[in-house]
């Protein structure tokens, strides 16, 4: 894949994640050489859907997109929708963004760029039950195993993460991209 060493890598998420989709990237990122970091609006650790527990490295409301080179952004329902009411983590996302810095949305991850209003002309993909959601924020939504747009990587489901995790790697790996604005 690629060479990550020194580079710091948020995953953002809360209780309810899809386990895979932490899991899979984070061994994706680690063995290419980052550090990674969980934030989340909960303190002491969160739950995924499927049992995987994971101590919080930081809270949502002390976190700062300019201390990383990139944000991941799991599914799963329950995390993504409570995820998208914390002021906070919408903040850090939308931040990512305005500071040209790689982000990584898998599955139902992509509700919080709704809230973050960072989807206007972008083209992404997610589980097709958020389809109509992304368009109506002004994406162009694609059913491919996974899209990249100018840092901006997509995929729709654990299924995907193959391909997921090696456009996150490279995506990280080439650094800022001009393109990835709010």
């Amino acid at each position: 894949m690629g060479d990550l060493t020194g580079k710091k890598i948020a995953f953002l998420l809360t209780d309810g994640f899809e386990d895979s989709e932490l899991t899979s990237p984070w061994t994706a990122v680690v063995q290419s050489g980052a550090s990674a970091t969980l934030v989340s609006p909960a303190e002491g650790q969160v739950e995924g859907k499927n049992g995987h527990v994971q101590a919080v490295d930081l809270a949502s409301s002390g976190a700062v997109a300019d201390d990383f080179d990139a944000l991941v952004l799991p599914g799963g329902v329950v995390n993504a929708d409570h995820l998208r009411l914390d002021e906070a983590a919408v903040a850090f996302t939308r931040d990512f963004f305005a500071h040209h810095k790689p982000v990584a949305v898998i599955c139902h991850g992509g509700w919080i760029l709704t809230d973050a209003d960072v989807l206007q002309g972008r083209t992404v993909t997610s589980y097709p039950s958020l389809k109509t959601d992304l368009r109506n924020a002004g994406a162009t939504w694609v059913d491919e195993e996974v899209v990249v747009d100018q840092g901006l990587v997509t995929s729709r489901t654990p299924a995907d993460l193959p391909a997921f995790n090696a456009k996150l790697i490279e995506e990280v790996a080439e650094g800022a991209h001009a393109g990835q604005t709010t």
